[in-house]
């Protein structure tokens, strides 16, 4: 048979189908799978994206099993990822900074979480930050990113003349719940879900003070510093080990976005998935935390201008909260 176009087309067609079967396996061959995949992250509103992926089995095509652990401290972090211990981690946008900055090759995937600290009071007058002045609030942070946060607001109100706001330090929001519950303290800044914990017992303890959730921090902020009204505070971070590993970086924050619209979508199943995690926290608390964050996933590189506006002010007034300076464009990902 002489060779013409049509012989040519069935020639063509016939490689093509011979080909099909093995252009999936090239690229699955291409693709690392790995036995299991470990998330970690804090009993925050951050990390419930990351339980979902591992309740769902999200990444099935890179992972054999994928499995969430708690952490509880920056200081436990920091050695899981020392040890090799895990993969992703929800984390606040400063300690992956801080991390890479000391030498350890981690990337800042995404930020998701841009409202999570409330203030909560038992005074119906106090309904704004600007109302805390000359009062006492309970806080317990001391060197993190809330502490920094909350000295720069109030710096901001004393230069403007509010009359100084009285720090009461506690050693974790469980000690300032119990000072808010037992009538010692007025009121409270606390992370979500102890926010939202902290309302939920006062509702359901006789005798308990009443309470009311006021401006959250971020609120604040944007009345303070027009120019940055965005606040950066959460999101996931790749260890030393997969960070490298673009495709599976692109992978995960993609699964993580989708879990965080599921959550944001149906808080009430969220919320009862993440009592497995969680069995301490009651289900209306969690429902009501998860209500409260704004959970918006937006990728490393998309945040940058936010996140170097926010590093930048922590290299002027609290370096070592990043290590000392900028972390470079290769550490936002994905």
């Amino acid at each position: 048979m002489k060779d013409s176009p049509t012989r040519r087309r069935l020639c063509a067609a016939a490689l093509g189908a011979a080909l099909l079967p093995i252009l999936p396996a090239a690229r699955a061959a291409a693709t690392r799978r790995h036995d299991v995949l470990t998330l970690a992250g804090p009993g925050a509103v951050v990390s419930y994206p990351l339980m979902h992926m591992a309740a769902t089995g999200a990444l099935a095509e890179r992972a054999g099993q994928l499995r969430f652990r708690l952490w509880q401290t920056p200081d436990q972090l920091r050695t899981l990822l020392v040890n090799g211990e895990l993969d992703f981690s929800a984390a606040p946008c400063t300690l992956p900074a801080l991390l890479h900055n000391r030498g350890m090759p981690v990337r800042l995937l995404n930020i998701s979480v841009w409202g999570i600290l409330w203030l909560v009071s038992r005074d119906p007058a106090v309904q704004t930050f600007e109302d805390l002045a000359g009062r006492e609030l309970v806080v317990p942070f001391q060197r993190d990113l809330p502490a920094v946060l909350l000295d720069t607001l109030l710096e901001a109100h004393a230069a403007r003349g509010l009359a100084p706001v009285a720090l009461r330090r506690t050693r974790d929001g469980q000690d300032a719940i119990a000072l808010m519950l037992n009538g010692q303290a007025d009121q409270a800044l606390l992370v979500e879900p102890m926010a939202s914990l902290l309302l939920w017992r006062a509702g359901q303890t006789a005798g308990a003070p009443a309470l009311h959730r006021g401006q959250s921090l971020e609120q604040a902020w944007r009345g303070a510093f027009p120019a940055q009204p965005s606040l950066p505070q959460a999101g996931v971070m790749a260890s030393a080990g997969v960070a490298g590993d673009t495709e599976l970086c692109r992978a995960v924050n993609q699964a993580y976005a989708a879990s965080a619209r599921w959550c944001a979508e149906h808080p009430a199943d969220c919320a009862a998935l993440v009592r497995e995690h969680l069995p301490h926290l009651p289900q209306p608390a969690i429902e009501t935390a998860i209500r409260g964050t704004r959970l918006d996933t937006r990728s490393a590189q998309d945040a940058r201008p936010e996140l170097e506006a926010l590093y930048s002010l922590l290299a002027a007034r609290s370096p070592q909260a990043i290590g000392g300076s900028l972390p470079p464009a290769g550490f936002y990902g994905p």
